[in-house]
């Protein structure tokens, strides 16, 4: 099967057959595991880009082919950690769960901003989830790359880029209406299908522990990516000084995004022509907010009449 899928030159001397993948390093290039009675070769380790300088070596995640069907895979073997991280004083118990993935990937099945696949259990009694490739970039590489500079970006190009978000964050409130959360929203976890154009979320195997707001943290990450699009790429503090901007000598702590303290979510006071109504939504992000979203519902309301006043200006 490996030569007919793969090629004759690429079956190995010594073929190795898995069906436990509780030791993930054990899992090798080259190896055939199989899951359920499907086999899948195991190819190379997936890598995690983030903040544009890592790319960190995911060894729980391997690209496979299914011997089956010839089609590519991505297979995620069970990996356990855990974390606390702190947004604005306010602490929340991280974690990974498979299960937690497994139950997303069943709930969002079909849907097109929701990466597509489904949970397998290896001999040893792991759910492993085996995904669906998805060929394509990351949405922030394109956001970055629109327009000749700021000003031509927002008055060209944002509000498609606006209904693309909002399209992203609408997938994002049916999780949180079906009682399940992303885990980890993060701009390099939105991949831009290169067929269609379409954004999709990947990776909810992280989850996280919050008594006040069970969706809190995947709020957060939604200010994020906001400040992202609307700046196109990140306002930070360092690249205002490299510039020798003026703004920076006006910036105040409050005016500071609330989980990356050297990004400014204040963006009407780099660049004027932001609209008040888009950078109070913004503000609702800064670390000088008294008043935070409590559902990915407000969010969603406050950013369509946004819209709405970027179409009538």
């Amino acid at each position: 099967m490996v030569a007919l899928r793969l090629g004759p030159e690429h079956v190995p001397r010594t073929l190795t057959v898995l069906t436990d993948t509780t030791d993930f390093f054990r899992v090798e290039y080259g190896n055939v595991l199989v899951l359920e009675g499907t086999p899948y070769v195991i190819r190379n380790y997936e890598r995690e880009g983030r903040f544009t300088v890592d790319e960190e070596p995911k060894f729980w995640v391997r690209r496979a082919v299914d011997l089956t069907t010839g089609g590519v895979k991505i297979i995620k073997m069970v990996f356990s950690e855990g974390f606390t991280a702190r947004v604005g004083g306010i602490a929340f118990e991280c974690f990974r769960s498979a299960a937690k993935e497994g139950r997303v990937l069943e709930l969002m099945r079909g849907h097109p901003h929701f990466m597509q696949g489904e949970v397998r259990t290896d001999g040893a009694g792991n759910p492993v989830r085996v995904i669906d490739f998805l060929r394509g970039r990351k949405f922030a590489d394109h956001v970055v790359e629109l327009g000749s500079d700021h000003e031509d970006y927002f008055f060209r190009h944002f509000p498609a880029v606006l209904d693309e978000y909002i399209g992203l964050l609408c997938a994002i409130n049916t999780l949180h209406y079906r009682g399940e959360r992303h885990g980890d929203i993060r701009r390099d976890h939105i991949i831009r299908r290169s067929a269609t154009g379409a954004n999709v979320w990947i990776d909810f195997d992280l989850d996280y522990l919050h008594r006040e707001n069970k969706f809190g943290y995947d709020l957060f990450g939604l200010g994020n990516i906001l400040g992202f699009v609307a700046g196109r790429g990140d306002v930070t503090v360092q690249e205002l000084v490299k510039q020798g901007s003026p703004v920076f000598g006006r910036l105040r702590t409050e005016d500071m995004n609330i989980v990356f303290h050297h990004r400014v979510m204040n963006l009407a006071k780099v660049f004027p022509y932001i609209p008040r109504a888009l950078n109070t939504v913004l503000l609702r992000f800064s670390e000088g907010a008294d008043v935070f979203y409590d559902t990915t519902a407000q969010l969603l309301n406050d950013l369509q009449e946004v819209r709405e006043s970027l179409q009538s200006e």
